[in-house]
């Protein structure tokens, strides 16, 4: 049996370097690097082999995500792409496209001036094209349209009732599955005061 490996580290140099300008901005509602952490952990891919990927979270949530990507690992879910968002500039469309799950991404929810959990580290996205966003009947991706049938059910896809929705469950996290009438299937945010409808 593959053990299950994960580290958390402060922003290294050449991360912070990268990220300045892409992912993180200098603006007073951006978190300083300090209130972030660079999370290196396994995960299965599509062709079921173990892969290395990489987020950045709130560091008060590393610990916690390190336990559910070692309950995502147990589970075997795969997950085709872990890079930085900074690999696609920041854009979030982009990194959608690329079928990418990302975490922190200081920017607003997409059509307001309202500021993203992602920009606070506090927000996740699994599989965005397995699992996409919905809004008036328009998929985010649009490859996503090819997944809009939730009830055939394929691997990497996040479903409800399922073990990954029950796994971020367990940890208090909300998950854009269950909104209404806009879905967000690929989205799980950390429940509390500043969750309200932030993708």
């Amino acid at each position: 049996m593959t053990a299950w490996r994960g580290t958390e580290e402060p922003i290294p140099a050449a991360v912070e370097e990268r990220m300045v300008g892409s992912s993180w901005h200098p603006d007073p509602r951006c978190p300083p690097f300090e209130e972030l952490r660079l999370l290196t952990v396994a995960h299965w891919d599509f062709a079921g082999a173990v892969a290395t990927g990489r987020l950045v979270v709130a560091r008060a949530l590393s610990a916690e995500l390190l336990e559910i990507f070692a309950g995502l690992f147990a589970l075997r879910f795969p997950i085709e792409r872990m890079e930085l968002v900074d690999a696609f500039g920041g854009d979030d469309d982009a990194a959608m496209a690329a079928n990418n799950t990302s975490a922190f991404n200081f920017r607003n929810v997409a059509g307001t001036e309202v500021l993203s959990k992602h920009a606070f580290g506090l927000a996740i996205d699994i599989n965005p094209r397995l699992n996409p966003m919905i809004i008036d009947g328009a998929f985010f991706p649009p490859a996503g349209i090819a997944y809009a049938d939730r009830s055939q059910a394929r691997p990497g896809m996040i479903l409800r009732p399922g073990p990954v929705v029950e796994l971020f469950d367990a940890h208090h996290w909300d998950w854009g599955g269950d909104w209404s009438p806009t879905k967000d299937y690929h989205h799980f945010a950390k429940a509390g005061p500043q969750s309200a409808r932030r993708r």
